[in-house]
């Protein structure tokens, strides 16, 4: 709770990944995927309740042994390819009983993502009187240097003439919704049904390691890689 307001934090995991089968319970340095997410949220100072939401028994079970609680199973038309997560979003608020003040949803896939971002993101939406706020981080790549390519694969006019010749370091920061956070009042989602609203919304900067957002065997690797990283930094402190 934040000044009386009340919380609540929504985990989707649903259990159809294509290229990483049951990749929200896969084992990432020595705990499933989903468990980050679970922990850091019920770390938060801030977030009164932290639930689950999935059809799949094999995720419902980890997710209870890592502390989310489930409230229900999701529905199988709210388990698809093609399922959005404002859905998945609204389903969970319209089936529970508690009325909140203000809903997040935490993607199971960024486990980078720390109690700290949780707290200090609830921290900026309310001193800014949000909407919504949402996670980024400044893109690892500028897209002033990238542009389509026809079946001819000509480069003619790729690259606007005035970045002909800059560095990278000397183009403008560009920014890319991470994936790993996205907060917004509850009464906004059920009207709009989006955290995209088109007025008074912001951005909550987080770092590009802590952003990793896996979806790919490759995301998998460097996310290990960094938790390997961080335990080793903290056993050697």
């Amino acid at each position: 709770m934040y000044d009386k307001k009340k919380i609540l934090a929504i985990i989707p995991a649903r259990g159809g990944s294509k290229r990483l089968k049951q990749k929200n319970i896969l084992t990432l340095d020595e705990k499933p995927l989903i468990a980050y997410s679970i922990e850091a949220a019920n770390a938060s100072k801030y977030v009164d309740r932290v639930i689950l939401s999935s059809e799949d028994e094999r995720i419902i079970k980890v997710a209870k042994e890592w502390g989310a609680e489930v409230p229900f199973v999701r529905p199988q038309e709210l388990a698809q390819d093609h399922t959005r997560s404002i859905d998945v979003v609204t389903h969970a608020l319209q089936t529970l009983e508690d009325n909140y003040d203000a809903v997040i949803l935490l993607q199971p896939t960024s486990p980078l993502r720390t109690t700290k971002d949780i707290d200090n993101a609830i921290e900026d939406f309310y001193s800014k009187e949000a909407t919504s706020i949402i996670g980024v981080c400044e893109m690892e790549h500028s897209p002033i240097w990238a542009n389509t390519l026809d079946e001819s694969m000509s480069m003619e006019g790729f690259l606007d003439d005035k970045y002909n010749n800059s560095r990278s370091q000397d183009l403008p920061p560009y920014y890319r919704i991470n994936g790993a956070f996205y907060m917004s009042k509850v009464d906004s989602v059920l009207e709009n049904e989006t955290f995209f609203v088109k007025k008074n919304i912001y951005a909550y900067l987080m770092s590009q390691e802590d952003s990793v957002d896996i979806d790919t065997k490759l995301d998998f690797i460097v996310a290990q890689a960094i938790l390997k990283e961080r335990r080793e930094c903290q056993h050697t402190t």
